[in-house]
């Protein structure tokens, strides 16, 4: 039986959605994957353009809480930012585990270059992208 894991981010619009991505594409035979946020900020296009240009589509995905996810009992809820780790819910029976990231969004705010910004994007892409593949050493 697959056991069930989310990722907890603030806005669940970019580096929980790409956590799911990479735990979807690596780890979906072993795990039902997740993502929500402790707010809905919507989707965002340069996550999905950077995890596009590596062969993952998370364009189907959609940003979302805690509470619109059905009533599943997680086995694991991994934070993926600070602030989600902060305000973390309680999860019965879940274990929780931090591992944050940086924020794209927010390190890129005041930049006007797509190319640089989308190296910020990139290169917090690929730390997710580490962590993921090495998930089970958490599990």
């Amino acid at each position: 039986m697959k056991k069930n894991i989310m990722f907890l981010c603030t806005g669940n619009s970019c580096r929980s959605q790409m956590a799911e991505g990479f735990c979807r594409h690596l780890w979906g035979q072993d795990f039902n994957v997740y993502s929500a946020g402790t707010k809905k900020h919507g989707m965002n296009e340069r996550a999905m353009k950077v995890m596009k240009e590596i062969g993952i589509d998370i364009s189907s995905h959609y940003s979302k809480t805690v509470e619109d996810l059905p009533q599943i009992t997680f086995d694991y809820v991994v934070t993926v930012c600070d602030a989600a780790k902060e305000t973390c819910p309680y999860f019965p029976g879940g274990k929780v585990i931090h591992v944050g990231f940086q924020d794209p969004p927010a390190l890129t705010k005041d930049m006007t270059d797509e190319e640089e910004i989308l190296k910020v994007y990139r290169r917090v892409r690929d730390e997710i992208h580490e962590s993921i593949k090495s998930i089970k050493s958490y599990l």
